[in-house]
Formats: C-alpha cells, sequence, structure tokens
C-alpha cells in the first residue's frame, strides 16, 4: 500500500522537487521476499535464497560469515517445501559459524556450489562453538550437498597438539563440520578438505544418510579422522573416498543399526570402533555392518579399540566383503589402546567386544601381523566369527600370522591360522 504527493516548484533556474512517500509495508526484509503477518512469517515467492542476496562477496579475503548468518535466518523463517539455500561460486571466507534450528518447513536444503574457506590463522577463530568452524544444529530432514568444497585450512593447526593465541584457547580438535542432532540428514556430494581435526562430526542424528563424499588430508595430518559419529541409529554411510590422517570412518560411543558400504580408505588409519572407555566411560556400540569397503596402504583395516578401565559394551559387529591392498594392520582388536608416547595403567574393567564376525578379507599386509586380536586378560573378547579369509604379506619373503590373547571364536578357511582358535 503505497501514497505519493509531489509537489514541483520552479523558480528561475532550479527544480525544487519533494517527494513524500508513504509506505505501508509489513516486511522487514522485503529484498528477500518475507513479511510478517500476525507475528507468523508467510511464503516467500521464491524459495531460493542465495547468500549473495544477504551481502556476502565471495572474494575469499572478506568476511563472509554475517551474511551467511542473514540468508540462514531468512531461509530458515519460510514456510514452503524444502526452501533452498544456495551458495555459489566462491571462495567465502568463514570464521565460525552456527546454522541452528528448528525451521519452518519440515525439510532445508542447503546446496554448495562453491568453495568454503576457513581462516589460515588460528587466533582468527572467535566465538567458536564446541571447537567447531561450521555447525548446523536441530534441523529435521536437512539436505546439505553440492558440487562445492569445504576446506578447513588444517595446516597451520597441524604443527601443535595445543595452540594459545591471545584470549582464545584452541587444540586440534577443532571440527571443520558438525551436525548435531539433524534427524533425516541428507549429506552427499561434496568434497572435505584438510581440517584442524576431524572432517565431519555427526552427534545425535538419527536415521541419516552420507554418500559420495571425497574427504582428503595429508597422510601424516594429526587427527584428522574423516567421518566421526556418535550416539547416532540408523545411520548410512556409502560409496564415499576417505584418505586423511587417522581413522577414515571413527565409530563412538552411542552408535547402533550403521551400515557403511562402498567406502575406500587410505592413507588413514582403517575404519575404527572406538576408542571406547576412556576414563571409565560406559561404552554402547552395537549392530555395526561393514560391507564391501576397501583399505589401500592404511595404517589399519578392521579395527576396534578400547581404553582399560571403561565398561559397557561393542557387540554384534561384522566386517564383510573387504579388499586389503598393503594394509599394515588388516584384522585388529586392541583393548589395551593407549595414546602414542604415554603409558596406560593396568586394570581390571574393560568394554566387553562380543558378537564380532569377519568374512571375506582378501588381499596383502604391510606387516606379518596380519590377524591381531589383543584382548584384555580379565574380560575375554567372545563370540568371535572369522571364515573366507586370505590374507598373504606384501613382501614376499614374509610369512604372515595371526596372534591372539584371550578372544574365544571360531575360524572356517582363514590364512594365516589364528592361534587361539586351532582346536
Amino acid at each position: 500500500m503505497y501514497s505519493f504527493v509531489v509537489e514541483i516548484h520552479m523558480q528561475g533556474n532550479s527544480l525544487l522537487i519533494g517527494v513524500y512517500v508513504l509506505l505501508h509495508v509489513f516486511v522487514s526484509q522485503l529484498a528477500l521476499g518475507i513479511r510478517m503477518e500476525n507475528g507468523s512469517p508467510l511464503a516467500s515467492p521464491s524459495n531460493n535464497i542465495s547468500v549473495l542476496d544477504c551481502g556476502a562477496v565471495g572474494d575469499g579475503l572478506k568476511d563472509d560469515s554475517l551474511a551467511f548468518s542473514k540468508a540462514w535466518e531468512a531461509v530458515c523463517a519460510i514456510i514452503g517445501e524444502t526452501p533452498t539455500l544456495t551458495i555459489p561460486d566462491g571462495p567465502f571466507l568463514l570464521t565460525p559459524v552456527s546454522f541452528q534450528g528448528p525451521c519452518n518447513a519440515s525439510s532445508i536444503h542447503v546446496q554448495i556450489q562453491g568453495k568454503l574457506v576457513a581462516p589460515e590463522n588460528p587466533e582468527t577463530w572467535k566465538n567458536c562453538t564446541d571447537n567447531t568452524w561450521i555447525r548446523f544444529s536441530g534441523i529435521d530432514n536437512l539436505i546439505l550437498d553440492g558440487s562445492g568444497e569445504i576446506n578447513g585450512k588444517g595446516a597451520n593447526w597441524w604443527h601443535s597438539a595445543n595452540l594459545s593465541f591471545g584470549d582464545n584457547n584452541f587444540d586440534t580438535n577443532s571440527t571443520a563440520l558438525q551436525l548435531l542432532s539433524c534427524n533425516g540428514l541428507q549429506l552427499k556430494d561434496l568434497t572435505h578438505v584438510d581440517s584442524p581435526n576431524g572432517h565431519i562430526s555427526i552427534v545425535s542424528c538419527n536415521n541419516a544418510t552420507i554418500s559420495n563424499l571425497h574427504i582428503v588430508a595429508p597422510e601424516n595430518s594429526p587427527n584428522t579422522d574423516g567421518i566421526d559419529i556418535s550416539s547416532s541409529t540408523q545411520v548410512q554411510i556409502s560409496d564415499s573416498i576417505i584418505e586423511t590422517g587417522d581413522d577414515c570412518i571413527a565409530i563412538g560411543s552411542g552408535t547402533s543399526q550403521l551400515n557403511i558400504t562402498g567406502i575406500t580408505c587410505g592413507p588413514g588409519h582403517g575404519i575404527s570402533v572406538g576408542s571406547l572407555g576412556r576414563d571409565g566411560e560406559t561404552a554402547q556400540v552395537e549392530q555395526i555392518h561393514v560391507r564391501n569397503c576397501t583399505f589401500n596402504g592404511s595404517t589399519n583395516g578392521a579395527r576396534i579399540k578400547t581404553w582399560q578401565g571403561g565398561s559397557g559394551y561393542a557387540r554384534n559387529i561384522t566386517f564383510e566383503d573387504i579388499p586389503l591392498i598393503n594394509v599394515e594392520n588388516p584384522i585388529i582388536i586392541d583393548q589395551y589402546y593407549c595414546n602414542p608416547g604415554q603409558t596406560c595403567a593396568a586394570q581390571k574393567s574393560a568394554v566387553a567386544i562380543e558378537g564380532i564376525t569377519y568374512k571375506g578379507f582378501q588381499g596383502t599386509s604391510a606387516s606379518a601381523a596380519a590377524i591381531s586380536l589383543n584382548c584384555s586378560s580379565t574380560v575375554a573378547c567372545t563370540g568371535i566369527t572369522m571364515e573366507s579369509i586370505n590374507i598373504t604379506a606384501s613382501n614376499p619373503s614374509d610369512k604372515a600370522f595371526g596372534i591372539c590373547i584371550n578372544a574365544k571364536g571360531t575360524e572356517d578357511l582363514v590364512v594365516p591360522r589364528v592361534p587361539c582358535f586351532v582346536v
């Protein structure tokens, strides 16, 4: 509703024009096509909002975090069918930023076509929530995809285990991307590069699908896990390439009904259940299925690692149809896990490991110890099944062998033999 009054006065060579405009609108963000009525947001004429609409520059030099936050507020307010937040070609420089739900729409699509880059100087990581650079939380049915890249610029973090800058204290637990309490999540197609620490953290996300990712960091970069997952259930991770300096996938406590298929891992530390039980933690992990995953030049293949002194269980876990190419520890259980360089005191309690199946492993081991089951002297590993395994040493002059301590189970067509299972 608009009202115009125009007065024109002619005096000599001067023209005085007075224009009085009275605008009656209910829109505080008219440029975004969103208006308010009785306190409720109405559907936007367009359900697609670009970060460029909200002032993002995308030159890799100006901090675009505020523009991204404004764009998120706008798209989260839309009522409609799956509004989309578009991030076009960048690069977009972001300091730590958090995208919070719930939103008005039942699903939100975030499409990353360009590159997101973190500050190279860790000192500029201010207002960091839980040591996370980009965080999505409390958003059901979030779709996060695109052909773009999330680059954590981690090189300046890796030289030290702990960093302190002025009033900000950081450590190398700074995760690039965290998805927290995002049920119905779809994460796919993106490239993740050089996180200061873990690349992707999935926490309390149920019924999630993660697929077609490429995650890459140097082999010697510390703690750069590909995907860390905890406190989540009914999750599918598939068809991705993970090349990092630590676990390709790490499975933490509270995880169940997890299916991992079609992963190529290496370099990296394998697909690991754990570590579990640190500082007396009661851990619960079950119904984990890893199938058709290739390990190429990784430090470990199928790994379960727990600390002494913990409790709880890791159970009903299957590793099946696993090609191995020059893997240091193709099959390993370690109930005496301890950080390198530390001495961990002996303790009697341990996380119980039970109902573990290894089936269809074929390939080569970089070490002669192709199978290592190092179980607690007080809490045995039980219900272990090994079937159709043929692992040979990469070095033709070596003969692969298996070692085990306090492991109880059966084997069928297994090379090398497992001493604990030989009758």
